[in-house]
């Protein structure tokens, strides 16, 4: 930490109440020698200790403590003393502006002047009265100013304190939002391949050793990419990252090998080059052809499945279809507002219901030129 910023730090760890001490203090002393307490004995000295004194309390009680000063400078003048002291009630008036709202500064700044008119008629010197009043008016003016200008930073630092956790709080929602979208996909769509070939496993191990032995390597190998999506999804390192990157289009071959291992005859068809695609917009491609294969696999079981994905630079287009007659009603909870969130980052949009000619239909565009692409 620079000395600048330390000195910073150290000051704002120095309780109101001491720092406004110090400042009265100060205040005191400044105007003890220079001033005409000396001349007026001990009555001089008790109104400069109740100039002073009250500012100690100048943040606690802004409008109080004017009040105070006020009400002293008024026996001051009563009495006849003039004190240099009276510049106390300029930092009281500085004190209210910065701390109260706009129209107690103004109530106050006016009684100031008021109180600056009285003294000039009593103390100004023979034909001197305006050029006074303008000057004690200009200080006041000035005080009055600088309140008001540190009020608005005060409320500027504040607005913006308030946008940074504002922004911080979104971004852990988005960020939650984000893992609970990838552990659905992952979970939801490796336990259903998992079960398939546990299923299918237990079905021909007597009749083919050899073919449920594949099945049980390819859930061990299922499990394991789950493993590493996992790790990836919630940020286990760069190291990992480094080592499997998230999925894209070159995973969609993958993909469509697994499914069709889980008992899901998958076609696929990418037309256009991936390597315009952003990794973002390729792992949600990747995301939605999964979660609509994976509903397809739970809910129309013997069913054929497509996946089309045309490629352009400025859009990027996904259909996924079945011609299966589904055994449960395809679901609208979690997996499609997940797929929707997903398609919405791109001011894209997402379609999913009955195909034409019979079974069910997912489609999918992003757009990848607009302003608010990832």
């Amino acid at each position: 930490m620079n000395p600048a910023a330390r000195l910073t730090t150290t000051i704002r760890s120095v309780p109101p109440v001491a720092a406004d001490g110090l400042l009265a203090a100060v205040i005191f002393a400044v105007t003890l020698g220079p001033g005409r307490v000396a001349e007026g004995g001990p009555v001089a000295l008790a109104l400069q200790v109740a100039l002073v004194a009250p500012l100690v309390w100048r943040r606690r009680a802004p409008m109080l403590v004017l009040c105070a000063i006020g009400a002293a400078a008024a026996l001051q003048w009563a009495a006849g003393v003039q004190l240099p002291a009276d510049a106390a009630l300029l930092v009281a008036l500085y004190t209210v502006a910065a701390h109260r709202p706009w129209r107690a500064a103004l109530a106050a700044a006016l009684a100031l002047e008021a109180g600056v008119v009285l003294a000039a008629l009593r103390w100004a010197p023979p034909g001197r009265m305006p050029f006074t009043v303008a000057a004690l008016s200009a200080m006041s003016a000035a005080a009055l100013a600088a309140g008001l200008w540190t009020r608005a930073r005060q409320a500027y630092v504040t607005y913006l304190e308030r946008d940074r956790d504002q922004r911080a709080r979104l971004a852990v929602a988005e960020e939650r939002a984000r893992m609970t979208r990838d552990m659905h996909d992952i979970v939801t769509h490796n336990l259903s391949v998992m079960v398939a070939l546990a299923d299918s496993a237990a079905y021909v191990h007597d009749r083919a050793p050899r073919q449920a032995a594949a099945a049980m390597t390819q859930i061990a190998d299922t499990g394991r990419q789950a493993l590493r999506d996992m790790r990836r999804s919630l940020g286990a390192g760069q190291e990992e990252a480094a080592l499997h990157p998230a999925p894209g289009i070159a995973q969609l071959h993958p993909l469509a090998d697994r499914m069709r291992a889980a008992g899901l005859p998958t076609r696929l068809h990418v037309a256009g080059d991936p390597a315009g695609v952003p990794a973002a917009a390729q792992l949600t491609l990747y995301r939605l052809a999964q979660e609509a294969l994976t509903n397809t696999l739970r809910h129309a079981p013997g069913a054929q499945a497509h996946v089309q994905v045309h490629l352009t630079p400025a859009r990027a287009d996904l259909q996924v279809t079945d011609d299966g007659h589904p055994t449960t009603p395809q679901p609208a909870g979690r997996g499609l507002a997940g797929m929707r969130e997903r398609v919405a980052a791109y001011d894209g949009t997402l379609h999913a219901g009955p195909a034409p000619g019979g079974g069910w239909q997912v489609t999918a565009s992003l757009d990848l030129a607009g302003p608010d692409t990832p």
